[in-house]
Order: structure tokens, then sequence, then C-alpha cells
């Protein structure tokens, strides 16, 4: 292999490294600031097919990692709107009205309340992943502050050269 050819593969594993290293300090940083159970990172490695790539956790037994989502659930329309920079705040899962597949799939991961944002890299507006909130032992009404603080991390990560480039 050349220098050329070497460097090039030192300075891909420096830029994954890097962003691998932002997102854990993110939602580390979230779950510890909005004082919930898990936040997670829903990583799109193909068009609307995903699965946990990161998470923080108050105990162990909330792990999650590697799960994938409910394919039927989220499809090209769901998409759309998270594209559009859809945030989606829900309080309580048994009282939202919410698809079927969705609560069954909420259930199951012990989620009781969730706040999703989505990560839009800057260059094309690509859905890049969702960054997601659960609080597993409770209702919680999610206030604006909330809110803002994952638009902000998910700004963050979006503006990473280590993820809008990739």
């Amino acid at each position: 292999m050349s220098d050329l050819g070497l460097q090039k593969v030192f300075d891909r594993l420096a830029a994954t490294l890097a962003r691998d290293n932002l997102v854990q300090q993110t939602t580390n940083y979230l779950r510890d600031v909005l004082q919930v159970d898990r936040v997670v990172l829903y990583y799109f490695y193909r068009e609307w097919e995903g699965r946990v790539t990161f998470e923080s956790l108050s105990e162990s037994k909330f792990s999650i990692f590697g799960k994938t989502g409910p394919d039927e659930c989220f499809n090209g329309e769901y998409a759309a709107l998270y594209e559009a920079g859809r945030v989606r705040a829900i309080a309580n899962i048994e009282t939202e009205a919410i698809e079927n597949c969705h609560r069954d799939f909420l259930r199951n991961l012990g989620v009781r309340a969730n706040l999703v944002v989505p990560v839009l890299t800057n260059t094309n507006k690509r859905l890049w992943g969702l960054l997601v909130a659960h609080h597993c032992q409770d209702t919680r009404a999610w206030s604006q502050s909330d809110i803002e603080t994952m638009q902000k991390a998910a700004q963050t990560l979006a503006t990473s050269p280590s993820i809008a480039d990739s």
C-alpha cells in the first residue's frame, strides 16, 4: 500500500473515531440534561432501514443497542415528515394517537414516553438518523426546553464534518 493509500485509511479511521466520540458524548449529555432512562441514535444505513447504533442509559437493563425499527410502521410517509424537520413528542404512548404497530413497538422497548428529533445533514437535507429520548419508568410531558435541547444536539451532529460527509 502506498503512503497516500495508507494516509487515506488513517484519515477515514480518524473521522470515524471523531464521529463516534461526538455521538456518544451527545447521547450522554442529553440523557443527563433531560434526566431520561435512555437516549439513542437510530442511524439509517439504507433508505428507511436502520438500527440503534449508539445509546446512553441510566441502567443497563434499558439497552436496545442494535435494535431495528418496525419496517411496516416507518415508511416513506413517515420518513418524509422527519425529512421536513418533524419533531415528535409523545408524553404517554398509551393515550397518544399513534399506529398500533408503533405503540406495540414502543411497548416492546419498554418506552412510556418518547421524544424524536431528526438529524438532517445540511448539505442535502438527507435524513441521516433520529435522535431519540425514551422515558421508560413513567410518562412524561416534554417541555419546549427539552425539545430545543434535542434539536440543538441534532444540529450539532448534522453539521459535524464526519457526519455531513458520510
